[in-house]
C-alpha cells in the first residue's frame, strides 16, 4: 500500500496538484501573522465575545459531548433553540440542524430522491450537493452554470420521459469558488412551472444577502417558494454545523429518514448554543452594518483592480489558469504577509486555477488596499 500510495502522491506532486495542512493562528484578518483573506468569516463573527460566551456557557451548563445521536439521547436543549432560532431568521415551519454541511447535503438529497426520481444541478455545485445526488440513486442530469435555457429543456425532459418521478433542481445561491449569484428569480419560476423541487444551498449567500441576512432568497423575495433551504453555520455565521429549513413535514420526514442525522451523535451544544447566537444576532443593527461594511469593501476592492468583474459576493476569484501559476502567485503572497490560497484541479476545472480572495467585514481598507497593490498579475 506505501509503496502505491507514495507513487500516487509523487504523480500529484508533478502535476502541481498535491494538498498539505498548513497550521494557523486564530480565526480573524490576522491569522498567524499573515493578512487572512482566506476565510469564508464573511463578518467577522469567529471571535466574537458574545459568541465565545455562549458557548462557554453551554459547555458549564450541558458539557463537552452529546453523547449519542438525537434520536436515541442527544437531544439537547441547544439544539432545539438553534432549530428555533433558524426557523425563526428563515420564516419557515421548521428547521434540522447537521454536524456539517457536508452531512446535511449528504443526508437530505438521498432522503428526498431515490431511483427513478430525477436530479437537476448546476455544472458548479460544491461536491457535497453532487456526492449526495450520486448516493441517492437518482437520475442525475448537469445543466452548465446559470444557463437557465438549459434548465428548462432539462426539466421538460425530466416531465416528459419520467411524468411520475420526484424532481428536485439544485443549486447555490453563491458560488463558492466564483463567487457569482444563480439566476434564482428565473430557477424558481421554472421549477415552479414543471412541478419540481429545489434545494437551494445559501452556504454562501447566508448573513451576507438580505435584510436580515436570510440569503440571495431573502433579498430577492422568494424565500417562500424555496421548498428546501439549506445552509451551513460555519461561514457567515462564525459557528460549525449545517441546517435545512423547510415545512414542519419536511422536516419530520428528514428527522427520520437523513441517514447523516440518524446515525450521527449529535454536535456538541456548545455548537448549538454559539450558533444559536450568531442566528439570532443576524438580525441586529450591528448585523446590518457590518454586511454594509464588507459591500463597501467589495466597492473598494473593485476601484482598486477594475479589470476584475465588480465583486457579486464577498468572494474573489483571481484567475490565473495554470496550478504552477496559482501556487507561485500564492506564495508570493505569503511573503509579502498575506494568506490567498491557491485553488486547484479537482476543486475547480482544469486550466482554471486560481487565487480565491475572500474579503470580511473584519478586514479595514489599508489591509484591502495593500492586496490590491500586491496582486500584479493579470486577472483572466
Amino acid at each position: 500500500m506505501e509503496a502505491v500510495l507514495s507513487a500516487s502522491l509523487a504523480t500529484l506532486e508533478t502535476e502541481d496538484l498535491r494538498r498539505r495542512l498548513r497550521s494557523g493562528g486564530p480565526q480573524s484578518p490576522a491569522d498567524d501573522g499573515l493578512l487572512n483573506f482566506a476565510s469564508n468569516d464573511y463578518l467577522g463573527l469567529a471571535t466574537e465575545p458574545f459568541l465565545i460566551e455562549a458557548a462557554t456557557e453551554a459547555l458549564a451548563r450541558h458539557g463537552t459531548g452529546s453523547g449519542a445521536s438525537r434520536l436515541v439521547s442527544g437531544n439537547l436543549a441547544p439544539h432545539e433553540d438553534l432549530e428555533n432560532a433558524l426557523a425563526q431568521w428563515k420564516h419557515t415551519e421548521a428547521a434540522l440542524a447537521f454536524s456539517s454541511g457536508y452531512a446535511t447535503a449528504l443526508g437530505t438529497i438521498p432522503a428526498l430522491v431515490g431511483p427513478g426520481d430525477v436530479v437537476i444541478l448546476d455544472k458548479l455545485c460544491h461536491a457535497c450537493i453532487i456526492d449526495g445526488a450520486r448516493l441517492s440513486g437518482a437520475i442525475l442530469r448537469i445543466f452548465p452554470h446559470n444557463q437557465v435555457d438549459r434548465l428548462e429543456s432539462h426539466l421538460q425532459w425530466a416531465r416528459e420521459r419520467h411524468p411520475e418521478a420526484r424532481i428536485l433542481v439544485a443549486t447555490e445561491s453563491v458560488f463558492s469558488m466564483d463567487g457569482d449569484l444563480a439566476p434564482l428569480l428565473d430557477i424558481v419560476e421554472l421549477k415552479d412551472r414543471f412541478g419540481a423541487w429545489l434545494l437551494l444551498d445559501e452556504a454562501h449567500g447566508a448573513g451576507v444577502f438580505g435584510e436580515t441576512g436570510g440569503g440571495l432568497a431573502e433579498a430577492l423575495g422568494v424565500s417562500s417558494r424555496v421548498e428546501v433551504s439549506m445552509g451551513t453555520l460555519s461561514k457567515a455565521l462564525g459557528c460549525s454545523g449545517g441546517y435545512i429549513c423547510g415545512a414542519r413535514t419536511l422536516i419530520d420526514w428528514l428527522l427520520n429518514r437523513a441517514r447523516s442525522f440518524v446515525f450521527s451523535t449529535a454536535p456538541p451544544p456548545a455548537n448549538a448554543a454559539c450558533a444559536a447566537a450568531a442566528v439570532r444576532w443576524m438580525t441586529t443593527p450591528e448585523a446590518t452594518a457590518r454586511r454594509a461594511r464588507l459591500q463597501g469593501h467589495l466597492e473598494l476592492f473593485h476601484k482598486l483592480r477594475p479589470e476584475v468583474t465588480r465583486p457579486e459576493s464577498a468572494i474573489i476569484p483571481w484567475i490565473l489558469g495554470s496550478s504552477a501559476a496559482a501556487l507561485s502567485a500564492s506564495r508570493a503572497l505569503q511573503d509579502s504577509g498575506m494568506l490567498v490560497p491557491a485553488i486547484r484541479y479537482p476543486t475547480v476545472p482544469k486550466g482554471r486555477a486560481r487565487l480565491r480572495i475572500t474579503l470580511s467585514a473584519a478586514h479595514t481598507p489599508k489591509q484591502i488596499t495593500r492586496l490590491a497593490d500586491a496582486l500584479t498579475a493579470p486577472c483572466a
